[in-house]
């Protein structure tokens, strides 16, 4: 009874609740901190890891998958990026992990199958024992369909696993699509339980103010309740974890996991055509100025992009927004194959294929579309087009830039003097998410120290009638 009673307290210190199970199988192939983290993630059942590019997340992630195959003798689905599929099958195997492509939703039984977010409505989770979810930021909008049908896939099943180093890139509260996901607590009811806004509303999606045009769309300004924030990140803590490097994890080593130099220089295009109405070119003000001004300087930035990698030897990757940016950056620069929207899915990985074993010494793309999950630590020179896109920026730099790279990374950041707001929100939004994780992984990493159980002085009498 009183082993009884001292469990009832630890639960109430702090959510302990573990609903997977001891794991079965542990490869040789793991690092000491990712199997302290995979093995506490197949204990916990439904968990997410929150580790910093390079740390081996596709390890654990598949460490994951393949105890829940072995515990339940049925199938697992992996979900990821299109270009980071091929990827992971050829990781599974370096492991000696069984992992299929699939994506015709129909699931190969007591294995790891491995497809893309996009052809999730394909599967039926009544076919699955749990689910991977890899690169996970992907669910972090409240109101994107993407999290809505991921959340919805994940309801029902028993193991879940949620994976990303961008857990939430713009705000704490984005982590509550997480949580939901998981099945921890519900955004809404995350939101009302640790933040509140000055409106003191439920509200996620903000507001129209003013009656005429032109209107402005507000967003609510959610901020933590006096207090909340030690008790926040403990909560965080009940159900993911989060690092940047090993020891941020408990007392493991670094010596392997120290990055090279990351070496950023900004250029700024003189624009050869003016806006029409002024003599000089201006910082822009608003959104369409912006889109203006980009278009309007195609030439010259690409331009300047092609001179920056041509003659180097070197590999490179050239980050763009615009398809005529892509178009005319192909023809600048000949050794370079471009990814664009319009491929199809196998011309996609064949020309990830081509970059990633050096068949072609450069890669031209959008970020959203080839800036996730690939491992091109072969490459040491990243050029951008500046955007307010922290994630992107972050993620884009990242896939030369991570543990594994040999040689210090040139990022080069172009802009025009129009973009000079844009180029500044990046570098703040950048400052901010380097403080917020910096502070999650503070908290986490005490919140892991913390003893579950009180300390008393003197023996605890249980009444006769208990």
């Amino acid at each position: 009874m009183q082993n009884d009673y001292d469990k009832f307290l630890q639960l109430k210190a702090q959510d302990s609740s573990f609903a997977g199970f001891d794991p079965i199988w542990e490869p040789s192939y793991l690092f000491d901190f990712q199997r302290a983290c995979g093995d506490w993630n197949i204990r916990k059942g439904k968990s997410a890891t929150f580790l910093d590019c390079g740390m081996g997340k596709t390890a654990i992630e598949l460490f994951f998958g393949e105890n829940v195959v072995r515990k339940t003798n049925r199938a697992v689905l992996y979900l990821t990026h299109l270009g980071v599929a091929k990827q992971t099958i050829n990781e599974a195997a370096k492991f000696g992990v069984e992992a299929y492509r699939c994506n015709d939703g129909k699931p190969k039984a007591s294995t790891i199958n491995v497809t893309n977010y996009e052809k999730l409505h394909l599967f039926d989770p009544n076919d699955f024992a749990g689910c991977v979810c890899d690169e996970s930021s992907a669910i972090k909008a409240f109101d994107g369909k993407r999290r809505a049908m991921v959340t919805e896939f994940l309801r029902t099943l028993p193991y879940r696993l949620l994976a990303t180093a961008t857990a939430a890139p713009n705000d704490y509260i984005e982590l509550g699509t997480s949580a939901e996901a998981l099945g921890v607590m519900g955004q809404v009811d995350m939101l009302n339980r640790f933040f509140k806004n000055d409106q003191n509303t439920s509200d996620t999606k903000g507001q129209w103010k003013g009656f005429a045009a032109p209107r402005q769309h507000v967003q609510p300004q959610w901020r933590f309740k006096g207090h909340a924030e030690i008790p926040f990140f403990r909560w965080v803590c009940g159900w993911a974890r989060a690092g940047r490097k090993p020891s941020d994890l408990g007392p493991f080593a670094d010596e392997r996991f120290k990055l090279p130099p990351l070496i950023q220089r900004e250029h700024i295009v003189e624009t050869r055509t003016i806006a029409d109405g002024f003599l000089y070119a201006m910082p822009a003000t608003n959104r369409q100025e912006e889109l203006e001004e980009r278009r309007r300087t195609i030439n010259e930035r690409c331009e300047l992009a092609a001179d920056l990698v041509k003659g180097t030897g070197r590999p490179f990757v050239v980050w763009c927004h615009l398809n005529p940016e892509g178009d005319l950056l192909e023809k600048l620069i000949p050794d370079a194959v471009q990814i664009s929207g319009a491929d199809s899915d196998e011309a996609k990985e064949e020309a990830y294929e081509a970059f990633g074993t050096g068949q072609s010494r450069g890669i031209i793309g959008k970020q959203s579309i080839a800036g996730w999950g690939l491992n091109w630590q072969h490459c040491a020179h990243v050029v951008e087009f500046v955007s307010h896109s922290y994630e992107q920026h972050y993620q884009g730099v990242r896939r030369c830039w991570r543990f594994g790279q040999k040689n210090e990374v040139i990022n080069d950041l172009i802009a025009t003097e129009g973009q000079r707001g844009a180029q500044e929100n990046m570098r703040r939004k950048s400052d901010a998410a380097d403080r917020m994780f910096t502070l999650l992984v503070k908290h986490m990493h005490e919140a892991i120290q913390i003893d579950g159980g009180y300390k008393f002085t003197k023996k605890v009498e249980v009444p006769a009638w208990l």
